[in-house]
């Protein structure tokens, strides 16, 4: 392996450092999938990335084998390339020249060596893999704007790009009465929760959190962790592994965290195709009626936008004798008259009638799930994850699950904020029909060019590439030449062979937005020959897509039919234009103000969403700098080129 390795560093090196000239050098970059953004950074470039890394790996291995000090790796990494015009390290150039001195990262830090195995070139190894089948991923660098939703900046302040894969789906995350509620929050109780929830943690504002999430989903009692990846796993484990002899019946496009649940219960599994109801009624045929059983599925599969048949499993469910656990996660806040996901949605007609009542609706299809999961940090713009269920179901994850017992409590300005954006969305139904008209019109406009789109009836948008780097490439182009962030989704979220471009629209974006991102879609797919829909139905089709022996991808009905949307009467919200802003409900922050009154008093007027910083300026550019960080394969500044306020400052609502 050393050889191999020795030869892999040098190829890499030689293949980009020795380069003659820029046109050799963009050639490069193209055929790697790397588009340099304007502005661009020698710690962004993943070439001299790899080059430090496979000649470390390469120099650790033979250190190992001499027994003899390492030589260091030459500096002339970065001079080689910026002779040879790398746009990476010729962008950095004048820039160095004006800033005032940095101390950067070393190109090379020596590694500690194990008497034993080496570890280190263990890690590069692995590294290697996830860099020759194209999947190694790519951390960007977007700083979104709560003043501008859905803008963001990236590394450079002054740099500002739209976000169109964000699960912000509704921009919860700046919404004023939300910002206000944390506000209010932080300035009577602080940053951080304490503890955990059996010390010091266990706060009024969660309490009554899980309070408002019960009611949400009109059940006995909910549990806030600190993400649902966690409260998936907590759960799932503890349930497979208390109930005697459980059985786990799991979707084949479940989330990773309830894969990883039911794989820490230790109990059995059976795996179903998706959404294949015949199929798991063959599986659940197998097991006696007294065996207890799980199914667990979702309702909105955030990767392919299709939505998990949820009566039907109940149905087979009571038929058999299994409980249901069914995943919220990108359908809480968007779907219902409430929010409360596709399960309320299924009757939304009784959901809407019964208003806020705590109390279940019996025969719904919400009331026949036995275990609901959501997140609070996708629609509702947060952090945190629940669950909700019967109040003994509850009692017990809150006794057993050590994701829950031994986990610090999330703060309670996070929680204040959460709370503030469930009541919100549950009293204001606008924000999720304007997301369902300008989805509906991005996927017509994309149906139209013959951009092939995973045919689902969600919210989800999620664009066939077919191949790892060709994605990366789409992305990086979207980014770098038209300031669109878009991230590509390869294996293992995806199977390979399936890469997607996943669009997320929202509310917020504007029509010239659309405009945008529609035109730069159709520019990037003729420039990089990615296939179109008529290209795929030629292949046979692929992840749904140009299928013969299914549904035509524009007859997919979603969800939101046109009389909920408010199409049939009128009432539908209209897209933004550039230059308007967004529309809050006044009912609904009265109401969302209103709960807080126990624990933070009364507030009226106008929204304090924002409280203003005032600093001198002269005082932060003597700051200290700040080193740099490795990830995602770059060194990243972490706050060269961001302002950070010092400690003396003054405050004004």
């Amino acid at each position: 392996m050393g050889p191999a390795l020795n030869v892999r560093s040098k190829e890499i090196v030689a293949g980009y450092a020795s380069v003659a000239a820029n046109a050799d050098v963009d050639k490069i970059h193209k055929e790697k999938g790397v588009f340099p953004p304007p502005g661009a950074t020698v710690e962004m470039c993943p070439h001299a990335s790899a080059a430090r890394a496979a000649a470390r790996m390469a120099e650790d291995l033979a250190s190992a084998a001499t027994k003899k000090a390492s030589a260091p790796l030459p500096q002339t990494v970065a001079s080689e390339a910026a002779a040879a015009g790398c746009p990476f390290h010729k962008a950095a150039a004048p820039s160095e020249s004006k800033a005032a001195p940095v101390h950067a990262a070393p190109a090379h830090k020596a590694s500690k060596h194990h008497s034993g195995f080496n570890y280190e070139s263990f890690y590069v190894n692995e590294l290697d893999k996830k860099h020759q089948d194209s999947s190694y991923r790519y951390f960007n660098n977007i700083n979104r704007l709560a003043a501008k939703f859905p803008i963001a900046h990236t590394a450079r302040v002054t740099d500002e790009v739209e976000v169109w894969c964000a699960n912000d789906y509704l921009g919860m995350g700046n919404n004023p009465v939300v910002l206000e509620t944390m506000h209010r929050t932080l300035d009577k109780y602080g940053h951080g929760a304490g503890g955990t929830r059996n010390i010091a943690g266990n706060g009024a504002m969660h309490l009554a959190l899980e309070q408002e999430l019960a009611n949400l989903h009109r059940k006995d009692a909910a549990l806030v962790f600190s993400s649902c990846y966690v409260a998936n796993d907590a759960t799932l484990s503890t349930l497979g592994s208390k109930l005697p002899g459980c059985v786990f019946f799991s979707d084949s496009m479940n989330h990773a965290s309830m894969i990883q649940g039911i794989r820490h219960s230790g109990a059995r599994k059976a795996i179903f195709k998706h959404n294949d109801l015949a199929d798991l009624e063959a599986k659940l045929q197998q097991y006696p009626k007294e065996t207890p059983k799980i199914i667990a599925f979702e309702s909105v599969y955030s990767m392919s936008g299709s939505v998990g048949p949820i009566k039907e499993i109940c149905d087979l469910a009571e038929r058999y004798g299994a409980l249901t656990f069914l995943d919220e996660v990108h359908a809480v806040g968007l779907y219902g008259p409430r929010g409360a996901g596709v399960a309320e949605h299924l009757d939304y007609d009784a959901h809407a009638a019964a208003g806020d009542s705590p109390h279940p609706i019996k025969g719904s299809v919400m009331d026949r799930v036995d275990i609901i999961t959501g997140t609070l940090g996708k629609a509702y713009g947060a952090v945190g994850g629940y669950i909700a269920g019967s109040d003994d179901f509850v009692d017990m994850i809150r006794s057993y699950a050590p994701g829950f017992i031994f986990t610090t409590s999330l703060p309670p300005a996070t929680i204040a904020g959460a709370r503030a954006s469930v009541v919100y969305q549950k009293n204001y139904v606008g924000d999720r029909q304007l997301k369902q008209v300008n989805v509906r019109e991005v996927k017509r406009r994309f149906a139209e060019l013959d951009i092939p789109v995973v045919p689902g009836p969600s919210h989800i948008v999620p664009v066939l590439v077919g191949d790892a780097a060709l994605a990366k490439a789409a992305s990086d182009k979207l980014l770098a030449e038209h300031d669109i962030y878009v991230q590509s989704i390869n294996y293992p979220t995806v199977p390979r062979g399936e890469e997607r471009l996943r669009i997320t629209v929202t509310p917020r974006h504007t029509l010239e937005q659309m405009d945008k991102l529609i035109l730069a879609v159709d520019q990037i797919f003729t420039e990089l020959n990615i296939n179109r829909l008529k290209d795929w139905k030629l292949a046979g089709g692929r992840a749904g897509v140009g299928m013969t022996d299914g549904p035509e991808d524009s007859h997919v009905n979603p969800i939101w039919n046109d009389k909920q949307v408010g199409l049939l009467d009128g009432t539908a919200p209209p897209t933004l234009r550039d230059g308007e802003k967004a529309f809050v409900d006044h009912q609904a922050v009265t109401k969302a103000r209103e709960v807080f009154n126990p624990l933070l008093g009364p507030i009226t007027g106008p929204l304090q969403a924002t409280k203003t910083v005032v600093y001198d300026g002269a005082t932060v550019n003597a700051r200290q700098q700040l080193p740099k960080m490795k990830t995602g394969g770059a060194r990243v500044p972490l706050s060269g080129d961001i302002p950070v306020p010092p400690p003396s400052l003054s405050v004004s609502a």
